[in-house]
């Protein structure tokens, strides 16, 4: 099993969603999160003063999945999220050891 971890812009967060949705994926978590990576922020005017905004917004999205799922997720989640502008996000695959429902108690790939 692996745990996707996506960062994307907001307004793609739909678009994820949906691609996510048409493979199958059933569970996905969402976060509203704030970064910077390349991009390093920009400046903004408000009320005629000029300001640093260090911290994007963003959005943080989990998916748990079993292994024979992580191409094609990762694939749809490139497309759907992608503007081809910098500061479109990142996507991290990690090894899940393990899973468990908490309600039915199965573990494993069953549990997502």
């Amino acid at each position: 099993m692996k745990l996707i971890t996506a960062i994307v812009k907001p307004f793609k967060l739909d678009e994820v969603r949906e691609a996510l949705g048409e493979l199958g994926v059933s569970g996905v978590t969402v976060t509203e999160v704030k970064g910077f990576g390349r991009q390093k922020g920009h400046t903004e005017l408000y009320r005629g003063a000029e300001y640093v905004v260090d911290f994007l917004p963003k959005v943080k999205v989990e998916v748990a999945l079993a292994d024979e799922m992580v191409e094609s997720a990762v694939e749809a989640i490139t497309k759907s999220a992608a503007t081809g502008k910098i500061g479109d996000g990142k996507i991290f695959i990690s090894h899940l050891d393990d899973a468990i429902r908490i309600r039915t108690g199965e573990t494993g790939a069953e549990a997502i």
